[in-house]
């Protein structure tokens, strides 16, 4: 019980840090104005910082937690985890529980850092994930559905392969970081990038309206491509010899 509860704070405070950090470099850093005094200079971090800030909260959290609770940070990555027989069942909700509530903390903090510029408004969407109107690109609801899982099922299969007892040992963090930040650098432009149900709840519960209207499909898709990757990798792998460290 008690390393069930050191697992489960591990898991909170990890996917409070990647809401805080990746949400939080959109929110903050993405634009930044400022002005030489005649001229207005832009000095954000733009889509590829983004996409970076989220790929660095995954590698930074997988060498501090990753030996205390696998650094999951992502209910989709635990439901891909358990169908490719790598996690336990019996821990699988209370995972997913401290998860959500870690991505409510992080994006509530980022709410109030945020609230304290005199123009900030959640009707700029506070990084949330959408479809349609809502999509940065104004791709369809298809499009997005496509998107997510696609996206996340070779998010999982980075992570499976990553940490297969076969593969180069201590790389693991470094691979999955790289690969959430192509998966944002190419997602972004479509749906604001999700892959993680927990990510996308803690700014949706924030904005209300549209964003939890839409919430649905950033838990559908990431889980059914999660859960996709969890039976391809052990059928490509072998079975057992596939089996994570």
């Amino acid at each position: 019980m008690k390393d069930l509860k050191n697992k489960l704070i591990a898991e909170f405070l990890g996917t409070f840090w990647l809401v805080f950090g990746g949400c939080g470099s959109a929110v903050l850093a993405a634009k930044f104005i400022t002005t030489d005094g005649i001229t207005p200079i832009n000095l954000g971090i733009g889509l590829v910082g983004v996409a970076f800030a989220f790929g660095l909260t995954v590698l930074t959290m997988a060498y501090a937690i990753g030996h205390i609770s696998g650094c999951h940070l992502n209910p989709a990555v635990s439901i891909g985890l358990f169908v490719g027989k790598r996690f336990s069942g019996a821990e699988l909700l209370p995972y997913i529980v401290a998860q959500v509530l870690g991505a409510v903390a992080g994006a509530g903090v980022l709410a109030v850092i945020a609230g304290g510029q005199a123009d900030f408004s959640l009707a700029g969407g506070f990084a949330s994930n959408g479809y349609g109107d809502h999509s940065p690109g104004k791709y369809s609801m298809v499009a997005c559905l496509v998107a997510e899982v696609v996206l996340t099922f070779f998010f999982l299969l980075i992570i499976l392969g990553a940490t297969d007892k076969r593969a180069t040992q201590g790389f693991a963090p470094i691979a999955i970081g790289l690969g959430l930040t192509l998966i944002h650098l190419i997602g972004i432009p479509v749906t604001n990038l999700s892959v993680n149900p927990a990510r996308s709840t803690g700014p949706a519960l924030f904005v209300g309206g549209w964003a939890l209207q839409q919430l649905w499909l950033f838990w559908l898709a990431p889980i059914l491509g999660a859960a996709l990757a969890g039976v391809v990798y052990p059928l490509m792998a072998g079975g057992r010899a596939g089996e994570g460290k």
